[in-house]
């Protein structure tokens, strides 16, 4: 392919053009010093910078430059040379994942076998794969113990402990002090939206279940999200704009955070859904800015709660799910108990633990790839 170079005239010689086939890019000339690939620039061994990108002269431009087709030489006003090759200029995908926004008419929940996920890095890649392309997964053939999640966890990173500690029972007592211990049925929400930062990921192992109700209901909040902007635009702006807050306090705890319901990144995507009824408290905006809000919120709720949008499976002993807290919206059937006890396990995981070994697995498998591909 022909690669085309040049400095561009009328930029006071601060941008630089690359011409690949069809592909036409600009490079400022500051964002090409900053991460100039030699060793007086960045530590060879971890990638990291060794000079303070800020002091760079903000008047810095380019004196030369050159292309053979797979590498660019650049001269910079500061005396610097530098090599790039040209595939280390285009950032690589944030994911090799794409993510699937689903409905109730999703036909097969995405599944795992613990033991296989626990022995071999290609199944665990896998899972986890599944897990960010649907935003949950249900783990089969956890062991039946108290702990029994444990060595699974262990093969992502620490399991995030709260005030509640590290695993916590979900069951029905006499004297619930939360009212995920009773019988009643669960509203969808998302989990702690009142600590900061929110847990990543719910861990959620059944021991044993109910004989009567006690489905886990799943909604995809992203895809609730995207409905929300088709049919209500402001509704959706509202819910993007307007930071609610949420609190929980008991005894020994005191926890409060904020945020929007819908959260969106720089380039206006859902990245996080926020819903807790129970510790919601929205702050006294003003009347005609509530007015708005209730209605927004009202309509995001009808989204979360239909039964189209709505998948209710139940989790048998032995099962778990592995759901995103910051896409999943989870909750549950009320339920009634004539003998035994529903109980069941939850932790949470942290969302960077839960991406460096989902990316890192994906890199060492790409590596083996490329390795093989050579000597073939």
């Amino acid at each position: 392919m022909d690669v085309f170079v040049e400095i561009i005239p009328g930029t006071r010689a601060r941008q630089l053009r690359v011409v690949e086939g069809n592909r036409e890019t600009r490079f400022h000339a500051l964002w090409l010093r900053e991460r100039a690939p030699n060793a007086e620039t960045l530590d060879p061994r971890t990638g990291q910078r060794l000079i303070e990108a800020a002091a760079l002269p903000l008047d810095l431009s380019l004196l030369e430059a050159s292309c053979d087709g797979e590498r660019i030489d650049l001269t910079f006003s500061d005396g610097h040379h530098a090599r790039f090759d040209l595939r280390d200029l285009h950032p690589a995908p944030r994911s090799h994942v794409v993510q699937q926004r689903w409905d109730a008419s999703l036909a097969e929940l995405p599944s795992a076998d613990f033991r296989q996920a626990l022995d071999s890095d290609e199944a665990l890649a896998a899972m986890l794969e599944s897990l960010e392309r649907y935003g949950f997964v249900k783990v089969s053939g956890v062991p039946l113990t108290l702990d029994g999640m444990m060595p699974l966890v262990e093969r992502l990173g620490p399991l995030r402990r709260t005030n509640w500690g590290g695993i916590a029972d979900v069951k029905s007592i006499a004297e619930a002090y939360d009212l995920t211990m009773t019988q009643r049925g669960l509203e969808p929400h998302t989990d702690n939206p009142y600590r900061d930062p929110i847990p990543g990921y719910i861990w959620l192992h059944c021991l044993s279940n109910a004989d009567s109700g006690g489905d886990s209901t799943l909604a995809d909040g992203f895809m609730a999200a995207e409905r929300l902007r088709q049919q209500d635009p402001a509704a959706f702006d509202c819910l993007t704009q307007t930071s609610t807050r949420f609190r929980y306090v008991d005894d020994s705890a005191h926890l409060e955070s904020e945020g929007p319901l819908i959260e969106l990144d720089s380039r206006g995507e859902v990245i996080r859904v926020r819903y807790n009824n129970r510790t919601e408290r929205i702050p006294p905006l003003p009347p005609e800015q509530l007015e708005r809000y209730y209605a927004a919120r009202r309509a995001f709720f009808t989204l979360i709660t239909a039964p189209e949008l709505t998948l209710t499976p139940k989790l048998a002993p032995g099962e778990m799910l592995i759901m995103d807290n910051y896409r999943l919206l989870h909750g549950r059937t009320a339920f009634r108990l004539s003998q035994g006890v529903r109980h069941l396990r939850q932790g949470y995981v942290d969302r960077d633990t839960t991406a460096s070994r989902r990316l890192t697995l994906r890199r060492q498998a790409d590596a083996t790839s490329h390795s093989l591909q050579e000597s073939a």
